[in-house]
């Protein structure tokens, strides 16, 4: 059967393939923490409130970095915004089918509370920086890797699956149709569930970093492709983060 818990129930009933699922996960979180360290030391004077921020994100996923001017860090913000909602999203899945096990059920809480704060702070800070004048700067990034990331996300879990076929030794006919299933979801993106990933909303869990940042501006909805002002703020407790 070709669910998401078979999938899943894969990948932990085989010794090989889980270490495989385990060390590409590591390596991910290893190479962003290393990543959002170096950039929290290069943050520039105008935009130092944001570096305890990026330190905790570099903390909790310890990733590799470069340096950074202005521009750059909000660059580096709507990227996290577009790959911590994917982020978001997977780790929700695992939660889901993973959650109970004994094994990595307590880790796999711990990192979905952790990616539900990136996103967050993503929004919120993304959603200051436009009420400073950079909305449309912002809307333009946002959308540029939004389109790189739903291509990128299909040739990895190609290739993954792939991997994963051969290791399992599955029949051709089942490696095809989870192929196609793929491709299928990305063409589902490309026809316009990759907007998701552009709207900004005040979040749910505001200051989920941490840190002090500057005086709060009247709140922003950046809906995909625009943006409005609104008159009254969305009280945080029925705010969402955009995350489906």
């Amino acid at each position: 059967m070709l669910s998401a818990r078979a999938i899943f129930e894969e990948i932990f009933g085989d010794d090989e393939i889980f270490q495989l699922f385990c060390s590409i996960a590591a390596s991910g979180e290893a190479q962003g923490g290393w990543e959002n360290g170096r950039i929290a030391a290069l943050v520039p004077g105008s935009l130092k409130y944001l570096a305890p921020k990026i330190a905790r994100h570099g903390a909790d996923e310890d990733k590799h970095g470069r340096e950074h001017a202005e521009t750059d860090i909000i660059t580096y913000l709507a990227h996290s915004r577009v790959t911590e909602q994917r982020a978001s999203e997977q780790i929700r899945a695992l939660r889901k089918y993973a959650g109970h096990r004994p094994d990595i059920g307590r880790a796999v809480t711990m990192i979905s509370n952790d990616e539900d704060n990136h996103l967050a702070y993503c929004h919120e800070e993304l959603l200051r920086l436009a009420a400073a004048g950079h909305a449309v700067f912002i809307r333009r990034t946002l959308r540029a890797a939004a389109r790189a990331e739903i291509v990128i996300h299909r040739d990895v879990i190609k290739a993954v699956m792939a991997r994963m076929g051969l290791m399992l030794g599955r029949p051709r006919p089942k490696s095809a149709a989870l192929a196609a299933g793929v491709h299928a979801v990305y063409l589902c993106e490309r026809l316009g569930s990759w907007r998701r990933m552009l709207s900004l909303r005040p979040p749910a869990r505001p200051g989920a970093l941490g840190g002090q940042a500057p005086a709060q501006p009247a709140s922003q909805v950046i809906e995909a492709g625009r943006d409005r002002r609104c008159d009254h703020a969305t009280p945080p407790g029925r705010a969402r983060d955009d995350r489906g």
